[in-house]
């Protein structure tokens, strides 16, 4: 599953920062770094890297399926040509960031962090007292696949260049425009057919189509045993943020659209606030919710959809058969953008776009930064990147007589977002797969084909061209928002549950507002507004 950090939201302990200062900042290494033009053990080019192996400690989080990345076979041949051993320290993704941020206030920091989503907030900060080092004359000097990548793509190297001109961070980028809605919303066709019912088209509709769930047995097994609606709060492609657009307002896992060039806040719109009221009344309070859907993790919202006899009725997830299995999913069929109360039907739209640009970093322990460099940029040859995103050559693809990376069919029973998570470190790990390489270097993968099909057919006719794109601001401006955003959008977040559980939403509203407002919320807003206006006045300028 994709991680939550691809979002431009900055969400850290400020805390961190504070505690940092204290682990002997001022970017000296507690160890000498080696100089790679006096180490005999090192070669510039070619393989393998060094000549006696040598170790290096990276801290990377990993999928719930995921082995220990030394176990994984693309990583055991990686060392194999290159003799770099890697002391792995995986971390379940799902508690990665606070373990991360532990880290890196205690001081205790690894040779780099890999997959490692620091945001731009933690980029400028650990960049200028020094724990993470700048990284463009390693580049210049030992990446010859990025180098080249940054001299092609010009705007991928201004993408992830910071305000005081250094590179911080590495890019991750599957350039496929996939993104654009993850909220992928399913229904039970095989239940909607037994009883009778045609795939909703409104709100209304589909809230009766639960109804039929809940109360008719539609699995037959005589048990009230059915899950009319299940879902993942606020989680990244399983959230029912794209119910909201019913009301008139697109949402997204930021509360922050673009129209015509001015930034909104969602969640303090009227049109929010309906649809909460809608969601609590004529969903949650009739039993149509997974109670569940507040507090599970992925491992168990995707159990729910393979249990002996049939019991899902109604998920949120960007592939259908990653929730219900191959042979199950023959069952399930996309809902379409549901018309709400007033007509309106529509669909947000994520923010950002672009490289990821925290996905790998050398920290000022690494000793062989040289060497840490020429050892990522294998991963930045496009056919290496494929690999690491998807997987490796002979398990996940094969060569055609073009050379082509095509895939392998997956083993029975598998299903493709499984089965990648088992055997590759996934999206937003270093690796640039550019549009350009879809079709020459790597075929697309048959689901994300599919998604991109799905996403043509069902979305994007509902969906605006507009959102807020990804901007890299300055310090103070990076300073003001985390100091508000972690907050706010945690309290956001909070009462949205708290409204879909227990109602209230009428009374409350004016309460809720007020304390966005003091949170600094209007504050944050003209942050995010003159972002917008200088990267929209650059961009027409060039």
């Amino acid at each position: 599953m994709k991680l939550l950090y691809k979002s431009a939201g900055i969400l850290m302990l400020a805390g961190a920062f504070a505690l940092s200062g204290c682990s002997g900042g001022g970017g000296e290494s507690k160890n000498q770094a080696v100089n790679p033009d006096q180490d005999t053990n090192f070669n510039k080019t070619g393989l393998p890297i060094v000549k006696e192996a040598v170790s290096l400690k990276m801290v990377s989080p990993k999928a719930a399926l995921a082995p220990n990345y030394s176990e994984m076979e693309i990583f055991k041949r990686l060392e194999k040509q290159t003799n770099v051993k890697i002391d792995w320290e995986n971390i379940p993704d799902t508690d990665f960031t606070e373990k991360k941020n532990l880290l890196l206030a205690s001081g205790d920091l690894p040779d780099a962090f890999y997959g490692a989503g620091f945001s731009d907030y933690e980029l400028i900060n650990y960049g200028k007292d020094g724990t993470i080092i700048p990284l463009e004359n390693l580049i210049d000097q030992y990446a010859p696949n990025l180098k080249a990548l940054l001299n092609r793509r010009p705007d991928i190297k201004t993408a992830i260049t910071a305000p005081d001109g250094h590179i911080y961070g590495l890019p991750s980028w599957e350039e496929n425009n996939l993104d654009t809605n993850p909220f992928f919303h399913v229904i039970n066709k095989n239940w909607l057919d037994k009883l009778g019912l045609k795939v909703p088209q409104t709100l209304d509709e589909y809230t009766q189509a639960l109804i039929a769930f809940k109360t008719k047995d539609p699995n037959g097994n005589g048990k009230a045993d059915e899950i009319p609606l299940s879902f993942m709060h606020m989680q990244w492609c399983s959230d029912i943020a794209g119910a909201f657009g019913a009301f008139g307002l697109p949402d997204n896992l930021e509360h922050r659209i673009v129209r015509e060039g001015k930034v909104i806040f969602t969640a303090s719109q009227p049109q929010y606030k309906e649809a909460l009221k809608y969601i609590h009344d004529n969903w949650y309070k009739q039993g149509l919710i997974d109670p569940e859907s507040f507090t599970q993790d992925a491992a168990q919202y995707l159990a729910k959809g393979k249990t002996p006899d049939e019991t899902l009725g109604s998920y949120v997830w960007w592939e259908v058969e990653e929730v219900v299995g191959p042979e199950r999913s023959k069952d399930y069929v996309l809902l379409p953008p549901l018309k709400g109360p007033n007509g309106d039907q529509m669909i947000g739209r994520s923010n950002g776009g672009g490289p990821g640009r925290g996905s790998f970093v050398i920290t000022k322990e690494n000793r062989y930064p040289a060497m840490t460099m020429r050892w990522i940029d294998q991963q930045y040859d496009p056919y290496m990147a494929a690999q690491i995103h998807w997987g490796p050559l002979n398990v996940v693809f094969k060569k055609d007589e073009k050379g082509k990376l095509v895939n392998l069919p997956l083993p029975k029973g598998a299903s493709a977002g499984e089965f990648r998570q088992k055997v590759a470190p996934g999206t937003g790990n270093p690796g640039v797969i550019t549009i350009d390489d879809f079709g020459k270097v790597v075929d697309m993968e048959p689901r994300a084909q599919k998604r991109a099909d799905y996403l043509e057919k069902y979305y994007t006719p509902y969906m605006k061209k507009e959102n807020y794109p990804s901007i890299f601001f300055e310090p103070d401006e990076l300073d003001k928002i985390n100091r508000i955003e972690p907050e706010l959008i945690k309290y956001v977040n909070t009462q949205r549950g708290k409204f879909i559980v227990d109602g209230g939403v009428d009374e409350q509203w004016d309460s809720y507002v007020k304390t966005l407002e003091k949170m600094g919320l209007n504050e944050l807003m003209e942050i995010y507004q003159k972002g917008l206006d200088r990267y929209n006045a650059n961009f027409k300028i060039k």
